[in-house]
């Protein structure tokens, strides 16, 4: 087998291992609210894209316009579907701390946190029409 081989089947076990533990974790504690796949989608962008998807407490920053085309040619490493990474993304852009970072002129970030364009007047004009819309939805 190629190193290339190896790593990729090291990985798809450690992802194995890691739902049959959840699974075992969520049949010993009933009682605990299921957790959204889509929450669950949007914990493997962080892991495997940290400086796009930064976890809390850091700051949210704008993404790059059609990020989910990146994303999708990503799709297999992920093991997501497009469909599931684009309920991602909605939610991720949905939330209130992304649209506190849609300020004019903050740059825009591709996979890897390199800047890769800005936000336009009009798009932080409309994140900030969304705000007081949002305080009763829980961030993510």
């Amino acid at each position: 087998m190629a190193f290339e081989q190896l790593a990729a089947l090291k990985e798809q076990l450690t992802r194995q291992a890691a739902e049959k533990e959840a699974i075992q974790q969520e049949a010993e504690n009933p009682n605990r609210p299921p957790v959204d796949p889509v929450v669950k989608h949007i914990g493997l962008l962080q892991k495997y894209f940290p400086l796009a998807f930064p976890k809390k407490p850091a700051a949210k920053m704008p993404l790059k316009i059609g990020i989910h085309k990146d994303l999708v040619a990503h799709a297999e490493q992920l093991e997501l579907s497009a469909i599931e990474i684009r309920a991602a993304l909605k939610k991720w852009c949905q939330g209130k701390r992304y649209n506190e970072c849609m300020v004019a002129g903050a740059a825009r970030v591709n996979l890897h946190g390199h800047a890769a364009g800005f936000v336009s007047k009009e798009e932080a004009s409309f994140a900030d029409k969304r705000k007081p819309q949002q305080q009763d939805s829980a961030p993510v």
